[in-house]
């Protein structure tokens, strides 16, 4: 369904049931139009292309215009009532604002876990069975490459390359990328790839990497799922923990280790390097290490 039709159908029922003012509904007409705009200048035009981080990269897109916080946090609710009502009314299965915070001041840092953060996501998911094997694979690769829920989901075998140590990753507007993977992703995608068929079962072979417990190729909502149950296993709140989060904390991590922008911009996919940029924001902790180091008088 294309956004400007959804637009339309929430703005409708806004109006018949709500009986919204006609100063109100403009105002929400404004700030839906300044969101598809803002995801069409992305390459976006269907509902079901919308992932939390185009919400995240849109919030950002108004805090670095100097907006104020209530400004912002209007057109946040506007965003937030549009995805809650396709999803109620069954014109999505998504939605990609569930853990978007309305903004309280203005920060361009993501939200990112720390590396033995994790560290200890990776670890609760290890186990023994082929599902556990799946959920490290899964939770390694998406920290390895930076890749996005749909992304991962959408990776078939065909794509892994692992003697090359590389994955063919297909993105928004079908462009497609060549991604480094590391050593533990590559042996954690081994030893899954090696139990896989446990998970396919006596069912046709749907090309996927990663399969659901039926055998069919896994979807965003059970990935969330994935990340979420190996969180709270970690001692790591849920509610702070997902895919993109983890994707925040592989560019943050890389920024941080020296990573220059260029890099992470085509590990990530992005299509502008503005996007990239707000991952020089780093920690204050990083900012005085990297001052110690590099100042004359820094020690």
């Amino acid at each position: 369904m294309k956004l400007t039709a959804a637009v339309s159908e929430y703005l409708v029922a806004l109006s018949a049931e709500r009986g919204l003012a006609a100063n109100t509904s403009a105002a929400y007409r404004r700030d839906l139009e300044q969101y598809r705009i803002h995801l069409a200048a992305a390459g976006i035009e269907l509902v079901q292309d919308i992932d939390g981080e185009d919400v995240s990269n849109f919030v950002m897109a108004l805090s670095d215009r100097g907006l104020a916080a209530s400004t912002i946090a209007r057109k946040v609710a506007a965003v937030r009532g549009l995805h809650r009502f396709l999803v109620a009314e069954e014109m999505a299965q998504a939605d990609p604002t569930v853990l978007l915070a309305s903004p309280k001041r203005r920060s361009g840092i993501p939200k990112a876990l720390t590396i033995e953060e994790v560290e200890r996501l990776i670890d609760a998911a290890e186990g023994e069975t082929a599902v556990a094997s799946r959920d490290t694979a899964l939770i390694e690769f998406m920290y390895a490459s930076g890749a996005r829920v749909a992304e991962t989901v959408g990776l078939d075998l065909l794509d892994l390359d692992l003697d090359e140590s590389t994955a063919l990753v297909t993105g928004k507007g079908s462009k497609q990328r060549l991604v480094p993977l590391g050593d533990p992703a590559i042996l954690a995608l081994r030893r899954y790839l090696s139990r896989r068929l446990e998970l396919k079962g006596d069912r046709a072979d749907p090309g996927a990497v990663f399969l659901s417990t039926r055998g069919r190729r896994l979807t965003r909502q059970s990935v969330w799922q994935i990340v979420r149950k190996h969180a709270l296993l970690a001692g790591l709140n849920p509610g702070k923990v997902s895919p993109h989060v983890l994707r925040h904390s592989v560019a943050t991590h890389m920024v941080e280790g020296g990573a220059d922008l260029r890099t992470v911009q085509e590990i990530l996919g992005h299509a502008s390097i503005s996007t990239t940029q707000v991952y020089t924001r780093v920690s204050p902790r990083h900012l005085y290490e990297v001052y110690v180091e590099a100042h004359p008088r820094g020690r």
